[in-house]
């Protein structure tokens, strides 16, 4: 069993701490929040233990789950590296790439584990038609958020996009060849909505919109690939697979889709699968899936590297962001 404390218990350390709880491979041990309204809340509510530092609490415990603001990331992450413990730490990984950089060489000093929690990978949806997407060379994805203040603290590329940046990087394996991108500033100081097209040294296209101050949630990607295109709901749960295969005789199904190619061209037959989704707990699942990389000896599914990947290319965005607006 490995003792787990948690750093930062707002409305997500919350649910990390009831997720945690889930996990009988984990000793929860405490807490550690700078608000005395939040932390006088976590002992009265859910009967954890108040540590009075950050360094109290990484000292008490063998894996540190970091769920505070950002700007506080790489400060936590850093100590708790240093002293040799695993860490598993929200997304985005820290505020800038060269911080990242600076906990890839500390963690391999180290020799310790680092997760990153980008929660989409662990969407049932996204899992269920992982394995079916194969060399994707376009790819479209809404992330759109009614206003909420909490998360304002950084552009939306770092609040919403980033989600969808890691899952792109993690279907498309090449390169980045060139970032178009733009953006406004709405109700906060910087970026609400943004919409950004990432292009691949292998031709692949990635046309991205996050917004935060949208009247609807939504939270969907599309795949296109040879012969199939894949659509995920990451909010409603549900996949859907459209795929298109030679047609070698012709059948007798009066119901079957057929698209005449042309002359001396095969016909083709489209199915469609909608395949079944076992509802999970994605958080509990990353955090039980960082447990198992510890005491397994192996790279967590969302690694440092990731987070430093998906990091890097939403700071390029947003240099995009920054320059199409000095422009102006």
């Amino acid at each position: 069993m490995l003792k787990i404390g948690v750093l930062g218990v707002g409305h997500l350390g919350k649910i990390h701490v009831q997720c945690i709880r889930m996990i009988n491979d984990y000793e929860l041990t405490g807490f550690y929040d700078p608000d005395p309204e939040k932390s006088d809340e976590a002992v009265r509510d859910l009967g954890l233990k108040k540590y009075e530092s950050v360094s109290a609490l990484i000292d008490a415990v063998d894996v540190v789950d970091i769920v505070t603001p950002t700007v506080s990331h790489y400060e936590c992450a850093a100590e708790a590296i240093k002293k040799g413990k695993h860490v598993f730490i929200e997304k985005p990984i820290v505020s800038a790439s060269d911080e990242a950089l600076r906990l890839i060489d500390l963690s391999a000093e180290a020799d310790v584990k680092v997760q990153v929690g980008h929660v989409e990978r662990f969407n049932p949806a996204f899992l269920a038609v992982r394995d079916k997407i194969n060399s994707p060379m376009f790819i479209e994805a809404h992330r759109l958020a009614e206003f909420n203040p909490r998360g304002t603290d950084v552009p939306v590329v770092l609040d919403l996009m980033i989600h969808d940046i890691d899952i792109i990087m993690s279907v498309v394996r090449s390169n980045v060849l060139k970032i178009h991108a733009s953006g406004v500033n709405v109700v906060s100081e910087t970026p609400d909505i943004a919409n950004a097209r990432i292009e691949f040294v292998n031709g692949a296209v990635a046309n991205l919109t996050a917004s935060r101050i949208s009247l609807k949630n939504m939270r969907k990607t599309r795949f296109f690939q040879k012969d199939a295109y894949i659509t995920v709901d990451y909010l409603e749960k549900t996949s859907e697979i459209v795929r298109m295969e030679d047609l070698e005789n012709e059948t007798g199904d009066p119901y079957a889709l057929i698209i005449d190619m042309g002359e001396d061209k095969k016909k083709k037959r489209i199915f469609f699968e909608k395949p079944e989704i076992h509802e999970t707990n994605a958080i509990r699942d990353e955090l039980d899936s960082f447990y198992h990389s510890i005491v397994n000896n192996i790279i967590p599914l969302v690694s440092i590297d990731d987070g430093y990947q998906a990091l890097k290319i939403a700071g390029m965005i947003i240099d995009k962001i920054s320059a199409s607006s000095n422009n102006l």
